[in-house]
């Protein structure tokens, strides 16, 4: 039988394990890549094992997230990241050079090869043809001192695309909107999504790109499509032809799933408020008055994407009561946008074009009015992601946006009366890489250099074999790492300093759980009851290490999203899996819970039974762990378990 690309790109990076679904699995890896949101623990991480350089082909530390600098912390941080990328071998992306996942697609992605990144928009450069996965920053940490990647394989599910979009008016982003709205946010856990098909022919590079970008909405572990001559072009323009390598499933390749998809049937889409999966087609809800709109981020701002909004906006003005902000992917398209008069073109407008960062998409400025309607070429619409809790936010491609901006309300771009062409790939992109800093060869004499507010990285005591700890919060399905650790400007310049950052968890749900959960942690700490998907959203680890650092023993819920679960392991907190849904709705905050021989239990695989001691009754629990992870549980998590092994 033949073999799928996931196969063949695990198979020539195979270290150990059967690559068959379910089984444990571990890689090598060709490129980590971090961001100045998760970077800085990650590089605290890896100086903490002990590495004096980092042990992979390829590591790059990006700025784009916490940008505003509005005091000394993130320019510290920046100082921070640029020295110990400096000192271990890494390059080193300043400020301003673009999005982390923009900047990877346009100068190190390559087809065929394995990419971890501490974000979980990595699989951006599924779009190359490469397996490209987000992970927390402990999991890059030691993998870039020489660890292998270590996974479950997730089963592969084949997309097999047809036809062609209807363009310029359907984009990549409504193929992606398409599928979140058949599929939902949990239709990817556990699944590597492997597109094929020959409508495949029919999407650029940066199309597949955004497909791929936005796979992390469906839970998936990566998105992937194959290398071709159309890969060839993109790395070509980019000089980087030598890269190139084709990849592409066998004829007789197999798949756990697949489902087909006519791109000739799609249509402009768009996320409603709160969740990218409640999606529907934008004639349903058109003529919805809108006040703010924003177009870029990692998803949607290409050179393409952005050329085609410039030219909407051209010798067009933005509604009188719309905001319109932009922000380019990277330095590569701002320059390019600019020295085509592109720039301008916005500016006459009336948009306002931010630096080349994430921006309004992480909460880092550009926040909508209180109960504003505010819609985004992003990739989440998770509620208060945008800096207004009570905002209402949608997510549609750039070129609905742009067209939205002028109408100032909600409309299917079809039927506003504006004639639109469609913009190539250009067959050469303007290359300068002067913001991208390359590692140095000897770096004995480099200081890494810490501001005030970096701190040292917690770790966790071992696994407790008894452990009697409080119920400090019930939550409901689909918890988010922003519901637990909120983004936004005002938090993320805290982002190296643990102690300074656990002052807001889970502050958008709950205002006095920090308070608790340090009053409990000396009566034996918390554990936190979830629902269906807990976690799901960005990889960030602090979701983990602030409640680790508050004394959360456990997470008891009816299912994880994948690198959450992961981060709880790293970091010691045993994440459990309730055995019956029912005894979900039993269990309310502020009940004290027991669990005995805890130890052997983990050790075994044995599922554990809980008491409720302030209700009098017991419940199962599955410890859905593998060898590995019951080890890292059992020591405290990967950082000591790395240390001493």
């Amino acid at each position: 039988m033949g073999k799928n690309i996931v196969q063949k790109i695990f198979a020539a990076h195979h270290v150990n394990g059967d690559l068959v679904a379910g089984n444990h699995i571990a890689l090598k890896v060709d490129q980590v890549y971090t961001q100045d949101a998760t970077g800085t623990m990650t590089w605290l991480e890896f100086e903490a094992i002990g590495i004096d350089r980092v042990r992979v082909p390829l590591a790059v530390s990006y700025v784009d997230h916490s940008m505003l600098q509005a005091n000394f912390m993130s320019a510290d941080d920046h100082l921070f990241l640029q020295t110990a990328a400096r000192k271990f071998g890494a390059y080193f992306s300043k400020p301003g050079n673009g999005i982390c996942h923009q900047v990877h697609l346009e100068r190190f992605a390559a087809p065929g090869k394995i990419a971890l990144g501490t974000d979980s928009h990595t699989p951006t450069g599924g779009g190359m043809g490469m397996i490209a996965i987000g992970v927390g920053g402990l999991e890059a940490a030691t993998v870039m001192a020489g660890a292998p990647l270590e996974i479950t394989m997730p089963k592969v599910m084949k997309v097999r695309l047809t036809g062609k979009l209807q363009k310029p008016y359907v984009t990549a982003m409504d193929v992606i909107l398409t599928l979140l709205r058949k599929l939902t946010v949990k239709g990817g856990v556990g699944r590597i999504i492997e597109y094929g098909g020959p409508g495949v022919k029919n999407l650029t590079v940066t199309e597949r790109a955004t497909i791929t970008n936005m796979g992390a909405e469906l839970g998936a572990t990566t998105s992937v499509f194959p290398s071709d001559g159309i890969t060839l072009a993109y790395l070509t323009a980019q000089g980087r032809e030598a890269d190139w390598v084709e990849m592409k499933a066998d004829t007789d390749a197999a798949y756990e799933e697949v489902i087909d998809l006519d791109l000739g049937t799609v249509e402009p889409m768009v996320a409603q408020p709160h969740s990218p999966d409640n999606v529907v087609p934008l004639r349903e809800i058109a003529g919805k008055r809108v006040n703010q709109v924003c177009i870029g981020s990692c998803t949607n701002s290409s050179y393409p994407a952005m050329k085609t909004v410039a030219a909407i906006l051209k010798g067009r003005t933005v509604a009188a009561w719309v905001s319109l902000l932009i922000n380019p992917g990277s330095k590569q398209v701002y320059e390019m946008l600019a020295r085509e008069g592109l720039t301008a073109e916005m500016i006459s407008s009336g948009a306002r074009v931010l630096e080349s960062s994430c921006g309004p998409c992480i909460g880092m400025g550009g926040a909508p009015g209180s109960g504003q309607v505010s819609v985004r070429s992003y990739n989440r619409n998770f509620q208060g992601r945008s800096g207004t809790k009570d905002a209402f936010v949608y997510l549609a491609s750039p070129v609905s946006c742009a067209v939205m901006a002028l109408k100032g309300e909600i409309i299917d771009p079809r039927d506003a009366g504006i004639s639109l062409k469609r913009i190539t790939e250009p067959k050469t992109f303007r290359i300068n890489d002067n913001l991208l800093i390359p590692p140095i060869a000897d770096s004995r004499g480099v200081e890494v250099v810490k501001g005030p507010n970096i701190k040292d990285v917690p770790v966790k005591e071992p696994l407790r074999n008894e452990i009697e700890a409080e119920v400090l919060l019930k939550t409901g399905d689909n918890i988010t790492t922003d519901d637990i650790m909120p983004a936004g400007s005002k938090v993320l310049p805290f982002r190296s300093n643990i102690p300074a950052i656990s002052e807001f968890v889970f502050e958008n749900i709950d205002k006095t759980f920090t308070r608790r959960a340090q009053e409990a942690k000396v009566r034996g700490g918390g554990i936190i009851i979830g629902g269906e998907n807990y976690g799901q959203g960005s990889s960030r680890e602090h979701a983990a290490i602030a409640p680790m650092y508050l004394g959360l023993q456990a997470v008891i819920v009816k299912s994880f999203a994948r690198i959450h679960r992961a981060n709880l392991i790293n970091f010691g907190i045993l994440p459990l899996v309730f055995t019956s849904g029912a005894d979900y709705g039993r269990v309310e905050q502020g009940d004290r819970l027991a669990l005995r021989n805890v130890v052997v239990a983990v050790r075994e695989g044995r599922n554990l039974t809980v008491e409720n001691l302030t209700k009098g009754y017991t419940f199962e629990v599955a410890v859905t762990l593998n060898d590995r992870e019951r080890e890292l549980i059992v020591k405290g998590g990967l950082l000591p378990y790395t240390k001493n092994s």
